[in-house]
């Protein structure tokens, strides 16, 4: 294993006080997502909310499949929500899967039963294969927070929806909501800066997506008529704090430009912040997130 970190044409930007392109947080993105195809719901799966749901289910709960016939999963990476809808929902609902990403569409293939879903490999931005008014409903588990620019990727959800249709968008909720979800992102944002000091400087993504105000400002901007609202839930995992440490991390894009030694160096004290925080119990991570629902007039 090379002790190398991490390092892409957005991440050389950063490091030379270039504020990176669009093309360069793609870029960034696919490689990620091409070296650790299907991290993202490792954490996911695990994490649950007070009422027993991973965030799929309740992304899920968006669905109604007396009206929604129609499902797209923007950004549905290895596949899980769509998984998630093949099982719980009627089996003539058509389902749809866009993703930027060939490496993590082709596990979403092998999960699903041959034929169930229609998969499309493209930017969220340009849904050119998706006639207008092709969809009842529209779910996005956690990648709006990545899209840049966003507001294409809206008003294509808007143009790709049937009249009366909805969008639901899971994106991170307010730190404060989640106790000891700051101390766990300054920690691993702070391993991060000692080899990238300009990392944080640049949001991954629109940074208006994770503010409530500015989001609802958006989608109504993008999806005029629209009634728009937002809900705010926690999802906590318990566990050793070890493996506690290893599946947090994956959650945040950042601990994958540390290079093998400095990453173990962020496990270990993640580890014990993991502990610290909980004397007296299990070691517990907890993740604010908040639900984006527009309704179409």
């Amino acid at each position: 294993m090379t002790d190398a970190p991490l390092r892409t044409d957005w991440t050389d930007r950063l490091a030379n006080g270039t504020a990176p392109e669009p093309d360069a947080l793609r870029g960034h993105l696919r490689r990620i997502h091409r070296d650790h195809a299907g991290f993202t719901e490792s954490c996911a799966m695990r994490c649950r909310d007070a009422a027993g749901r991973t965030s799929y289910a309740w992304l899920a709960e968006a669905v109604e499949p007396a009206r929604h016939r129609v499902l797209l999963d923007l950004a549905c990476g290895s596949g899980p929500l769509l998984q998630l809808c093949h099982a719980s929902l009627p089996a003539d609902i058509r389902l749809i899967g866009v993703d930027m990403s060939p490496d993590e569409l082709a596990l979403a293939r092998d999960r699903l039963p041959e034929g169930r879903a229609r998969l499309i490999e493209a930017q969220a931005q340009q849904l050119d294969e998706l006639d207008d008014g092709a969809v009842d409903v529209a779910l996005c588990h956690w990648a709006l927070t990545l899209m840049d620019p966003v507001a294409p990727v809206l008003e294509e959800v808007g143009r790709v929806l049937a009249p009366g249709g909805r969008f639901a968008a899971l994106v991170d909720g307010p730190a404060e909501a989640a106790p000891g979800y700051a101390d766990v992102h300054d920690l691993i944002y702070g391993h991060v800066q000692a080899e990238l000091p300009a990392y944080g400087t640049v949001d991954l993504g629109d940074p208006r997506v994770r503010s409530s105000d500015d989001l609802v400002a958006l989608a109504r901007a993008a999806l005029p008529g629209a009634s728009v609202r937002i809900e705010t839930s926690v999802v906590t995992m318990s566990g050793p704090a070890e493996t506690l440490a290893q599946e947090a991390a994956g959650f945040f894009y950042a601990a994958f430009v540390l290079s093998p030694a400095a990453r173990l160096r962020m496990l270990a004290d993640l580890a014990g912040l993991l502990s610290d925080m909980a004397p007296d119990g299990q070691p517990t991570f907890a993740m604010p997130v908040n639900r984006l629902v527009a309704d179409l007039a």
